[in-house]
């Protein structure tokens, strides 16, 4: 999720997952979890679009968006209203007409708002269950009032939307597709595990590393990489924080320790027979982790489909409309240039006030 924002891969940003292991200063990152997991050293590796506008005194306003709180290269953004579990629905039209409002007065140049449930149902529910496609529902609904109030406050002159999400969703099974490590090597010779589902990252102990490494590669729809064998197309292994060995699942499989430290939920059957039943997180190859780009405003073109984006790439747009020089990133302009009515080079806008920001963000973890 954060390679949207700095328009950088996360081996050269260090955000390389929701949970992560610092073995040379024992500290962990689980995320909205722990107290160390706002320690700098996870957040310091490149710089968000939203600190470098703080820096050239562009005000902007963040709302349950996961890291906003974190002093980040030494800055806040100028407002933040703390991420917590699942916000409801309410919450999420609260932020939107919250933030359309700051863009009215002047008080932000930018807003950025998260919305967590339909990616919360995809996963308890699955994807295609008719709980995720209700939450889906409840967004057009927000957003539909978000055109309404845009109108009333006479923004659709000024204002540029975005909407995205930074990753898609597939459906997995318990019953069958779970890979269960501790029938295949014995984890006291590991010192640390840190994740489960498609992909898991794990530390043996040094002597331990070969016979461990050799043993899971026996094991079937799972691949395992020792650290420099990483495929470079997931620009993952130069990242300081990348485990020894990498575990991978194949689509639809699940890797964890042991599938009795699951915690199991009761979902109206009386059987605790389900835990998840979508995730996301597997090769991004794949259709169904392909995440969506929307956008709408006097600086974009109408009723246009672009060629297919990368998430880095949506760095330069956001740049490009909010006035600011990109630092070096990942991304290309020259495939996201087309989107815009003005496709002079990238390069700094004189202030206006189309260069008002407002950005959705439906699915993060």
């Amino acid at each position: 999720f954060f390679s949207t924002p700095k328009g950088r891969h996360c081996e050269v940003h260090q955000m390389i997952g929701n949970y992560m292991w610092d073995q040379k200063k024992n500290v962990s990152f689980d995320i909205g979890v722990n107290k160390e997991s706002l320690l700098p050293l996870w957040w310091n590796g490149s710089e968000p679009l939203w600190v470098t506008m703080m820096k050239e005194k562009k005000n902007i306003s963040m709302y349950y968006w996961p890291g906003c709180e974190v002093e980040i290269l030494g800055v806040r953004p100028s407002y933040c209203r703390e991420y917590f579990s699942v916000p409801t629905d309410k919450n999420f039209a609260d932020a939107i007409s919250d933030a359309l409002e700051s863009l009215r007065n002047g008080s932000a140049e930018m807003a950025a708002v998260y919305y967590e449930r339909i990616d919360v149902e995809g996963h308890h529910y699955g994807p295609s269950s008719q709980q995720r496609k209700n939450a889906l529902k409840e967004v057009d609904k927000a957003l539909s009032n978000m055109i309404t109030l845009i109108k009333s406050k006479g923004l659709q002159h000024d204002l540029n939307v975005l909407l995205f999400s930074d990753h898609g969703m597939t459906d997995i099974s318990w019953a069958d597709k779970v890979i269960e490590l501790k029938n295949y090597i014995n984890m006291s010779d590991t010192i640390q595990m840190k994740d489960r589902g498609p992909v898991v990252s794990l530390w043996p102990a040094p002597e331990k590393h070969t016979e461990i490494y050799q043993k899971l590669k026996a094991v079937e729809h799972m691949n395992v990489y020792n650290k420099q064998d990483i495929p470079d197309r997931f620009f993952y292994k130069k990242g300081k924080f990348v485990s020894p060995l990498t575990l991978v699942a194949e689509k639809g499989w699940f890797i964890v320790e042991s599938r009795d430290k699951l915690p199991f939920w009761e979902n109206g059957t009386g059987r605790k027979e389900a835990w998840q039943n979508g995730w996301h997180g597997y090769d991004n190859e794949l259709m169904d982790m392909r995440a969506f780009f929307l956008a709408y405003g006097p600086d974009f073109r109408s009723n246009f489909r672009a060629p297919p984006i990368r998430s880095v790439d949506i760095y330069n747009i956001m740049c490009k409309l909010a006035g600011i020089q990109p630092l070096p990133n990942n991304g290309s302009w020259s495939r996201v240039e087309c989107m815009l009515r003005n496709t002079a080079p990238l390069a700094p806008l004189p202030p206006c006030s189309s260069c008002a920001l407002a950005l959705a963000l439906l699915s993060l973890f």
